[in-house]
C-alpha cells in the first residue's frame, strides 16, 4: 500500500478500510506524505464524501497519531464543551467556573483565534501573567486542586490532524463535514472527558451556513463520541450577530466578569448557563430544571466569579483581576447609524473588523493586541435612528482598514429582521 493508493481509491469515491485510513494518517503524521500529497486526499474528501464508517477510521487513526492526555487523579466526573467557532463566543470562560464551582471538573484544552473567530487562550491572556502553557504535571494538579483548568494541549497531542488542518486552511478544504468532524472529535477523544458538550455554530459568521447543515455535522459528531464510549450533548446554535457585546480579548473578558458578577445578562449569558446546565444534568443525573437552577444560582451566590478567580491565580494572573474592567486601547471611533431602520448586523463583519484592529491574526503566530476591540451598542433587530452610536471601536490609530469594515457590518432596513433562533437544536441529554 501507499499514499498514492489511498487517494487513488478516494478520488474513485471508494470507501476506505480502516487499514487504508490508519496507513494514510500515519504517513501525515510521520511525515511520509507530502503536503501536496494530503492536500489531493483533502480535496478528494471534500468533494467524494466519506461514509460515517470512514468518518470513525479516520477520527480514531488521528486520536491514536499521538499522546493522550492522562486522566487527572483525585475521581470525579470530567467534562469538556468545544465551540465550532464564531464571534464574541465566550461560554468557556463563563461555563467552566460554573461548573467547577457545582462540583463537575473541566479540564479544558482550548485553542488560539485565526481569522475572524476569537481564541479562548488569547482571552485567558488578557490577565496579567496568566500562563497557558501548562505541563501535564500542573494541568493535572490544578484540576485536582481548583477543579479546572484551561490550557493548550501539547504539540505530541494528535499531530496527524496539526498538520491535515494547516494544509486545509491553504487549500479551501476547510469546510469539508467528514473533516471537520474528525478534526473536532480527534482532539475531544484524546482527553479523558467523560461527558463532551458541541456548540455546532450556523449562519454567518460560522462554517456552517445553514442550521440543516449545523445539525448534520452535530449528529455525526455525537455518533462518533458515542461509539467511542463517551456520554455527548450538541447544541447547534446561531452565529448571525455576533453572541456577546464585545468583541475582542479585553472587551469580551470584560463582559464574561460582568456576566459572572451578574450585572449583566444577554445571549452570550444565556448560552452560556444553558450549556451548564445540560452538562451539569448528565453530570449528577438530576432534572434539567433543578441544573438549570443551580447554574444561575452558582452567579448569584457569587462561587463563579470567585472560581474564576482561582483558576486566575492556580495560572499565574491575580484572583482580583477578575473584579474589575480590563483596560481598552486609548482611541475610540464611534460608528453611527447612516440612516433610519431596522439593524442588521453581520457577525463575520465585526470578526474581521476586530482582526483587521489588531485583535485577531491572520495566520498562527501573528501577535494579538488584547486592548483594541468593538463594543456593540445596538443588537440586530434593534429600531434606530440616523446618528445613533451602533457601536464604539477602540484602536490604536491609524486603522483605517478595520474601521472600515465595522462600519460595513451595519445595514439598515424598512422591515424588522425575523431572528432565526438562538438554539435550533439540541442532542441528548433528554433521557
Amino acid at each position: 500500500m501507499t499514499v498514492y493508493d489511498v487517494i487513488d481509491a478516494k478520488k474513485k469515491k471508494r470507501a476506505l478500510t480502516a487499514e487504508q485510513i490508519g496507513y494514510f494518517v500515519a504517513r501525515v503524521a510521520d511525515g511520509g506524505a507530502t503536503d501536496s500529497q494530503i492536500a489531493a486526499f483533502c480535496m478528494a474528501t471534500l468533494l467524494n464524501g466519506m461514509t460515517e464508517e470512514e468518518c470513525f477510521y479516520l477520527t480514531d487513526a488521528m486520536t491514536e497519531s499521538g499522546e493522550r492526555s492522562p486522566r487527572p487523579a483525585g475521581g470525579g466526573v470530567f467534562a469538556d464543551k468545544h465551540s465550532t467557532g464564531g464571534v464574541s463566543d465566550s461560554t468557556t470562560l463563563i461555563l467552566v467556573p460554573v461548573l467547577a464551582s457545582l462540583g463537575v471538573k473541566c479540564a479544558k484544552y482550548s485553542g488560539r483565534g485565526l481569522a475572524h473567530t476569537g481564541g479562548t487562550l488569547d482571552k485567558l491572556e488578557s490577565f496579567a501573567g496568566l500562563r497557558v502553557d501548562l505541563s501535564p504535571a500542573e494541568f493535572e494538579g490544578q484540576v485536582a486542586r481548583v477543579g479546572a483548568a484551561i490550557a493548550g494541549q501539547t504539540e505530541k497531542v494528535d499531530p496527524a490532524d496539526k498538520h491535515m488542518y494547516a494544509v486545509r486552511d491553504v487549500t479551501a478544504t476547510v469546510d469539508s463535514v467528514p473533516l471537520i468532524a474528525s478534526s473536532v472529535m480527534s482532539k475531544k477523544l484524546a482527553s479523558f472527558a467523560d461527558i463532551i458538550l458541541l456548540d455546532v455554530k450556523y449562519g454567518d459568521g460560522a462554517f456552517m451556513h445553514t442550521p440543516e447543515e449545523a445539525l448534520s455535522l452535530a449528529q455525526l459528531m455525537v455518533r462518533i463520541g458515542e461509539r467511542a464510549g463517551r456520554k455527548m450533548l450538541a447544541s447547534v446554535t446561531c452565529m448571525d450577530e455576533p453572541l456577546g457585546d464585545g468583541i475582542g480579548c479585553n472587551a469580551e473578558v470584560n463582559e464574561v466578569c460582568a456576566i459572572l458578577r451578574g450585572e449583566k445578562e444577554n445571549d452570550l449569558s444565556r448560552l452560556s448557563l444553558d450549556h451548564a446546565a445540560r452538562i451539569l444534568a448528565a453530570a449528577e443525573r438530576i432534572p434539567l430544571e433543578e441544573a438549570e437552577g443551580r447554574a444561575y444560582g452558582a452567579l448569584r451566590s457569587g462561587a463563579a466569579l470567585k472560581k474564576l478567580g482561582e483558576i486566575v491565580a492556580a495560572q499565574g494572573g491575580r484572583a482580583e483581576d477578575v473584579l474589575s474592567p480590563l483596560p481598552m486601547a486609548e482611541h475610540k471611533v464611534v460608528v453611527r447609524a447612516a440612516g433610519d431602520g431596522y439593524l442588521r448586523i453581520s457577525a463575520l463583519a465585526l470578526g474581521r473588523a476586530c482582526a483587521a484592529l489588531g485583535g485577531g491574526r491572520a495566520r498562527e503566530g501573528d501577535p494579538v493586541d488584547h486592548a483594541v476591540g468593538i463594543l456593540l451598542k445596538k443588537r440586530q433587530g434593534d429600531l434606530v435612528r440616523r446618528g445613533e452610536a451602533l457601536a464604539e471601536a477602540y484602536t490604536r490609530g491609524g486603522a483605517e482598514e478595520g474601521i472600515a469594515l465595522a462600519e460595513g457590518a451595519f445595514a439598515l432596513s424598512d422591515q424588522k429582521i425575523k431572528d432565526r433562533p438562538l438554539v435550533f437544536a439540541t442532542i441528548g441529554g433528554k433521557e
